[in-house]
């Protein structure tokens, strides 16, 4: 491949839009090539822009997670669902990749949340900025049509001016709606509610033959489970329909802090039998005096109006150090919004910035116990930097999109690993082999990975074993609906991604 002229192109900093794909060179060709006797496939008519101008590349080049990824050679924002379809198929035509480019976030700071170049293209790949498809089409009593690049936090906004929220919400709100379903996207009620991919109701998809369609779990079923928690291989989200409750007006939020793993686990467990909460998360933290860890289970009460939850029964016959439990009765919006002052924290400490080694695993309850005394024997606040460990059980019956594997016992555990390194760290690698190490140990246990994270080193035979008895039925979704492999390489499930 002639990569020399397209870099050229690139680093000079070409802002007009490119005409075709030069088979020859490898490389886009803008108008004045063209005329000049370059030979090439022409792009199609589009109603939005194709560029190349190296702060656009630039801006797709990099994800959240600040640990790899390759610079898209063209940026597509669509204006309408053919430009779409159109470029889907001149990809297939002309053996490129595209992949949808999430650009989650607030202010200026929008970029792709995978964090280990999940949503990357390689060179002559074509990155699609979904913030160019983010309208709220309509929001009724029970549900909301919303275009790919919109956000939860602008749906959950849009959808409270009618008393309405979705029921399945992520803990960062700033995430496209796309991105999170293709991946499935997790959030304090999943022992309610599973995932958030589990509360959708149909989806507007163009597949990786350019075909547009819409689906369900009616109407081609197969193609609807395997774009939810698919990680972007058969079919890029255009819309999707997702369900709406009733939502509360307040939420009394219970902090509970235990020093002993085993009453953590038995007194999570108990509030989520008996269903005590609304909303149950939890953390492994380290002791204030930085000698081991402790456990916080964090709950919260939903209510309206005078209809004020009574803390003693909610607390009834929990073992934590009561004496240092936390209470407060907030707003809805400022509870699902929470974590934006910590945002603000970690942009202005430079945390938000590094590299980000995350590990997102789902554990079996009979092995979680185990499996966290090895990880806190290794585990130092160094390695969390300014981050957090999310550790806390849901149901995994209500996980119910096929692709979404769990493990195989009625009770899981969340283990998300969030560290945000501080900085000057300069162990990111050890982290990496940490997290592989982990992970290793994990499915050992029969654990089941999360599709964000970083795990190096995953093969086609790893993610084979991963979705297990699902794997033969993706490939065959696969080769349906994506055989020419265009979308979506960076997950590498069959081969040539992240790992």
């Amino acid at each position: 491949m002639n990569t020399t002229l397209s870099r050229r192109k690139v680093l000079g900093g070409i802002t007009a839009a490119v005409v075709g794909w030069s088979a020859a060179s490898q490389s886009w060709a803008t108008a004045a090539e063209v005329s000049g006797g370059a030979s090439v496939a022409p792009v199609p008519t589009l109603d939005g822009t194709l560029t190349t101008s190296a702060a656009d590349l630039e801006r797709f080049r990099q994800d959240f997670g600040r640990l790899k990824g390759s610079a898209p050679w063209a940026v597509l924002r669509p204006r309408s669902d053919r430009d779409i379809a159109r470029m889907v198929c001149y990809a297939r035509t002309n053996g490129l990749k595209i992949a949808v480019n999430g650009q989650g976030g607030t202010g200026t700071d929008q970029e792709s949340h995978s964090v280990y170049g999940q949503a990357s293209v390689p060179a002559g790949g074509i990155s699609v900025d979904a913030r160019s498809r983010s309208r709220i089409i309509s929001i009724d009593s029970t549900s909301a049509v919303v275009e790919a690049g919109v956000t939860w936090g602008q749906l959950t906004d849009a959808a409270l001016k009618s008393g309405l929220t979705p029921p399945a919400l992520p803990d960062y709100m700033h995430l496209s709606i796309g991105g999170t379903l293709s991946i499935g996207g997790i959030g304090g009620t999943v022992q309610k509610y599973g995932l958030l991919c589990d509360t959708v109701q149909s989806l507007d998809v163009v597949t990786g033959n350019g075909d547009l369609l819409t689906v369900s779990p009616s109407s081609r079923a197969d193609l609807f489970d395997s774009v939810l928690s698919g990680g972007g291989q058969t079919a890029i989200i255009l819309r999707a329909k997702v369900r709406l409750v009733p939502a509360p007006e307040r939420s009394v939020v219970f902090s509970l802090f235990y020093d002993d793993l085993a009453t953590y686990l038995a007194d999570s467990e108990k509030v989520m039998a008996e269903n005590r909460f609304h909303i149950q998360a939890g953390e492994t933290l380290r002791r204030p005096d930085d000698s081991g860890w402790r456990y916080k289970m964090e709950v919260a009460a939903n209510y309206s109006g005078t209809a004020v939850p009574d803390r003693a029964k909610l607390l009834s016959g929990l073992r934590d150090s009561r004496a240092e439990a936390v209470v407060e009765d907030v707003g809805y919006r400022d509870y699902m919004f929470r974590l934006d002052g910590y945002e603000a924290y970690l942009k202005e400490s430079g945390h938000w910035y590094q590299p980000k080694p995350w590990l997102s695993l789902f554990l079996p309850a009979s092995r979680t116990r185990a499996f966290m005394e090895v990880v806190e024997k290794e585990l130092t606040a160094a390695d969390l930097g300014g981050g957090f460990l999310l550790f806390y059980p849901y149901y995994t019956r209500k996980v119910t999109r096929p692709l979404a594997v769990q493990p195989g016992e009625p009770v899981g555990y969340l283990f998300d690993l969030l560290r945000f390194p501080d900085p000057g760290e300069t162990g990111i690698q050890a982290m990496l082999d940490q997290n592989r190490r982990l992970y290793d140990r994990a499915v050992a246990m029969g654990g089941k990975r999360y599709l964000v994270g970083a795990v190096p080193g995953m093969t086609t035979a790893d993610w084979k074993a991963h979705f297990g008895a699902r794997w033969d039925g993706f490939c065959r979704a696969k080769r349906r609906y994506d055989p020419s492999n265009v979308l979506t390489p960076g997950q590498g499930f069959f081969g040539g991604g992240t790992g």
